[in-house]
């Protein structure tokens, strides 16, 4: 994401910052594989969690409350299939040009703001990154849970951390294509 947001010293910085990734293509495609085995990962203990859940109630409730559930737990079936569309999506759309109306190898300044032009790109974006902050509020709250801090003690801590982090992380993302959508970044 910090990396993402030079795009705001403009196409110099950014297409800099390009070209040092790809300076190391086996660093590169190695972090990018170990980020699609996590992905990976998550998915499939996401459908093992989900078969222990159905057998352990193959009926569900007549009746569903949510009385201890927050809308992040209760979307985690419908975020993690977006974000999972979403991520094949931007690797064809900014990384390989598969799908970019007019990819230009190696000037990611021109790449990122001619494809966050085209509205429905930029939606889909967006609505991702929602998808993306009720993902990660509910795993940094999970995760604190799991670790035994779910006392009391620690409950304002944990949603407070984990408020302030979605919001730094989601809020970095959702800068860019807000600022092609409003006219700050614009193609030169």
């Amino acid at each position: 994401m910090v990396g993402n947001l030079t795009v705001f010293k403009g196409a110099v910085a950014i297409n800099a910052y390009g070209a040092a990734l790809r300076k190391f293509p086996a660093v590169l495609w190695g972090v990018r594989f170990g980020l699609l085995l996590s992905v990976g990962l998550h998915i499939w203990a996401y459908l093992a969690l989900s078969v222990k859940s159905w057998s352990a109630r193959p009926k569900g409730y007549r009746v569903t409350s949510y009385k201890e559930a927050s809308l992040a737990s209760r979307t985690m079936r419908w975020t993690g299939p977006i974000l999972a569309a979403f991520i094949i999506f931007h690797l064809l759309h900014l990384t390989t040009g598969t799908v970019h109306p007019d990819f230009k190898e190696g000037d990611v300044y021109h790449n990122l703001v001619a494809g966050l032009s085209v509205m429905p790109v930029a939606v889909f974006y967006l609505v991702a990154m929602a998808c993306l902050a009720l993902h990660v509020f509910h795993g940094i709250w999970s995760l604190f849970q799991s670790l035994g801090f779910s006392q009391p003690r620690f409950d304002s801590f944990a949603r407070r951390l984990a408020t302030l982090f979605t919001i730094i992380v989601v809020g970095g993302f959702v800068l860019i294509p807000l600022a092609v959508l409003a006219g700050i970044l614009k193609l030169q």
